[in-house]
């Protein structure tokens, strides 16, 4: 047995979790009533990856900006346009494969207990208060935006403090870095419960009537991840951008396709940075303010489900308002909760653009909730592992200018 452990634990973790995935859905498939239990694994998995995730994001960003030193470049300019100009064309991907091949869909109901936001303005301002919460509720609630303006004015606070108290607080980050790295070390078992619950609870013939909206999505996702994501990367480091591509799709992609949150995926995103040799300083605060505006999986679901809407119902669409709905979906996005099926409650206000009636638009969202078992874990695969790409891009770019060699291990 203990051979055998010793074994288990010199796999890599993508390994392991490849493991959990194929006994997960060998268990839902075969003996789905006898295995039910193993649905709790996936439950808490991601409860204490949710749990821990504000506490790390609060201690990292106070502790590096505590420590920070004047003139060390941090690159957050750069990660913040390429975030922006990444999830603007998602927006645009998504609405010229909507105009390639447009698709029309059967409206259902089941989102009538939701409330969508009025307008942009309301969810801009939704972003404004989410800085100027209470920042003890913000670390209950998990506001991000919230948790990184406390902990960077805490941060900026503390710079005077004595050494011992800043020593203080990298302990405390450090502490919980390494609860953070015991919490991922059961990702194979967390991954196994979170599959196994899908597959048993949902299956797969629901969404065969939305095969080709679903196609439409996923397809604009991939394109999106394996063509434009690697155009950007190769633009600023000016090498092949695959190998960086395919580590953050496998370390990262993969766990957050199967929790379904990009929050709860910042843990596993810092612990990413870190093996590729990022500043902290940088990514500890680019991770979490990715989770939060770095939507390009969110701006592709807004666009197709609101002009397939459009489609449905007749609505001539033209290439400038085409072009319109690419940035309001982009700014949208920004807005989308990093939880499962954060981007669905943001189609009444893009669908609002073409004077859809709201009525219609939550039966638009109603669809994405029937397909959110492939869409919703794929647009979150897609948003979380980019949050990394883009932060390595912005620091590997400066490396390039400074000579440095850029290697990416596998």
């Amino acid at each position: 047995m203990r051979n055998l452990i010793n074994k288990w634990n010199q796999l890599s973790l993508v390994k392991r979790i490849i493991v959990g995935l194929i006994i997960g859905i060998i268990l839902a498939v075969t003996i789905p009533d006898v295995a039910k239990p193993i649905a709790l694994f996936g439950s808490l998995f991601v409860g204490a990856l949710k749990a821990i995730a504000p506490v790390l994001v609060f201690f990292l960003v106070m502790s590096a900006i505590s420590q920070h030193k004047s003139g060390h470049k941090t690159n957050m300019k750069s990660i913040i346009i390429l975030y922006l100009l990444g999830t603007f064309l998602a927006g645009l991907v998504a609405v010229v494969a909507s105009f390639i091949f447009p698709v029309t869909i059967t409206l259902a109901g089941g989102a009538e207990n939701v409330t969508p936001p009025g307008g942009v303005a309301e969810v801009l301002k939704a972003l404004l208060m989410n800085i100027v919460d209470n920042p003890v509720k913000a670390l209950y609630n998990a506001n991000y935006i919230g948790i990184l303006s406390w902990a960077t004015l805490l941060g900026l606070a503390l710079r005077s403090a004595p050494d011992s108290t800043k020593t203080m607080i990298t302990n405390f980050s450090d502490a919980v870095s390494q609860m953070v790295r015991w919490v991922i070390s059961f990702a194979p078992l967390g991954i196994m419960g979170l599959v196994f619950d899908t597959i048993a609870t949902n299956g797969i013939k629901s969404l065969l009537s939305y095969g080709q909206l679903l196609a439409l999505l996923i397809g604009s996702m991939a394109f999106m991840a394996l063509v434009v994501n690697p155009i950007i990367v190769f633009w600023n480091i000016r090498q092949n951008p695959y190998p960086l591509v395919f580590k953050c799709i496998k370390e990262s992609g993969i766990t957050a396709f199967f929790t379904r949150s990009s929050a709860a995926n910042i843990p596993v995103n810092m612990s990413l940075c870190e093996k590729l040799g990022l500043d902290n300083d940088t990514y500890s605060v680019s991770i979490p303010l990715g989770a939060t505006i770095n939507m390009s999986g969110a701006a592709i679901t807004i666009s197709i489900l609101t002009l397939a809407a459009a489609h449905t119902l007749g609505i001539q669409v033209d290439f400038i308002t085409a072009l319109i709905l690419s940035i309001l979906s982009a700014v949208s996005a920004c807005g989308a909760s990093g939880v499962a099926g954060g981007s669905l409650l943001l189609i009444p206000l893009a669908c609002s653009l073409f004077g859809i009636p709201n009525d219609i638009a939550m039966k638009v969202v109603g669809v994405g909730f029937i397909i959110g078992v492939l869409q919703d874990s794929c647009e979150t695969g897609l948003n979380s592992s980019t949050d990394v790409l883009l932060t390595a891009t912005a620091e590997f770019a400066q490396w390039r200018k400074k000579g440095k060699k850029i290697i990416i291990n596998k």
